[in-house]
């Protein structure tokens, strides 16, 4: 699972272009929305695409998503969780 969340950190500060964040400064615990990281609902889609094109995943709902996108933590789960329910 640490391979999953240190390639969800890249994506975060490479793919969504966080300014002045390095991926080793992300907690995995650190909420990606709000107070945390401070994303927004434009940085949410674009996630959800991201999570589809590097992990070959997809978030079905905002129900899913809202779960999923809790933290780092939370995401990292929410994809070795569909990866195991698809082999």
């Amino acid at each position: 699972m640490e391979k999953i969340k240190n390639k969800l950190k890249e994506i975060l500060v490479n793919d969504l272009k966080i300014q002045g964040v390095q991926p080793a400064d992300i907690s995995d615990t650190e909420p990606l929305f709000g107070e945390g990281l401070g994303l927004d609902s434009l940085d949410a889609v674009e996630l959800v695409v991201l999570i589809q094109k590097h992990f070959d995943v997809q978030i079905a709902d905002m129900a899913e998503g809202e779960k999923a996108f809790a933290s780092v933590e939370a995401l990292a789960a929410y994809i070795k969780d569909k990866k195991s329910q698809a082999d």
